[in-house]
């Protein structure tokens, strides 16, 4: 009978793949480990050629393995499970994680599940996820809403006891709880604006990123987004490096950096493209007129290029 060790990686192939086409499993192992030999051996002939094992029941949160495992997962891998509940205790847990990995350039696949984040298939899936979790989430707003106005009608106090008595205990539960909300909303947003982040610092300014992301549809002031990266790399779910100071010394050119932004946020662009972005934004052209002139983005994509603020 087939064994795979608790925290110890197994050889499924013979021979070790590229890094970047590793898949990786991952089994959760009740405590009767009555289904440890179906998993392993699922996820041995779905390819894995590492199998990695936590032997805890679905409600623990003590999962050493699974964070060595998240730790190590570069990008390009795939993480491959059996089932859903193998990973994650909720879906809105199991939807925080999948997006971490995505934001990484990470895969995601569930055997026994629709869920496959290589397949555009599976990335439909789970943008039903997501919507079930967002469903979820507003199925109990509403019904915490009708709890506190039948509270209210009869005659009762609606909110927390201990709040309103003024124990710092109740204080204390509460700040902790609005705490794990805001890092559940930002890992949950991390993939629409983290790469951005990731691309873009440290050589270039928080207020060009903020302004590069707003011109995306989203809605950022230059404290939150700092607030927001500075919170993902406590929890280390981002490099510190994004906030580290630039060592270059770059003259005060905002219109370069803020340039050079653009190019590097969309690679796909022209210069005349740049310039219509620019345009977008409502910045002045430099040496005057109405519109930016593919000329003009040419020679502050040379000087970026000789700060280093753009790769040759």
């Amino acid at each position: 009978m087939m064994r795979v060790e608790t925290a110890k990686t197994e050889d499924a192939s013979g021979g070790a793949e590229p890094p970047s086409r590793r898949l990786v499993g991952y089994a959760r192992i009740s405590p009767d480990a009555h289904r440890t030999d179906t998993q392993v051996a699922e996820l041995r002939a779905a390819g894995c050629d590492q199998i990695r094992q936590d032997h805890a029941s679905g409600t623990s949160d003590n999962r050493p393995v699974l964070e060595k495992v998240l730790s190590e997962l570069t990008e390009g891998e795939t993480l491959v499970v059996t089932n859903l509940d193998r990973l994650g205790q909720s879906a809105a847990n199991l939807l925080q994680l999948i997006v971490r990995l995505l934001a990484r350039g990470i895969h995601f696949r569930s055997l026994h599940d629709p869920i496959d984040t290589a397949t555009s298939q599976g990335m439909f899936a789970l943008e039903v996820l997501g919507a079930i979790v967002r469903l979820d989430r507003s199925v109990t707003a509403e019904r915490t809403r009708a709890g506190m106005k039948a509270a209210k009608a009869k005659g009762k106090l609606a909110g927390n006891p201990g709040l309103r008595d003024g124990l710092p205990e109740a204080r204390a539960a509460i700040s902790r709880a609005r705490e794990k909300a805001y890092l559940d909303d930002l890992q949950s947003s991390s993939e629409s604006w983290l790469p951005v982040v990731q691309q873009l610092r440290p050589q270039h300014s928080w207020e060009n990123i903020a302004l590069i992301l707003n011109r995306r549809g989203q809605d950022w002031t230059v404290e939150r987004l700092r607030r927001a990266v500075h919170r993902m790399v406590r929890e280390k779910h981002a490099d510190p490096e994004l906030l580290a100071r630039s060592s270059r010394r770059i003259p005060e050119d905002r219109l370069m950096k803020l340039v050079a932004a653009v190019a590097i946020a969309d690679p796909t662009l022209s210069l005349r493209g740049i310039a219509a972005q620019l345009d977008k934004m409502g910045e002045v052209p430099a040496r005057g007129g109405r519109k930016w002139q593919p000329s003009s983005v040419r020679h502050f994509l040379d000087e970026a290029h000789r700060f280093g603020l753009l790769p040759r």
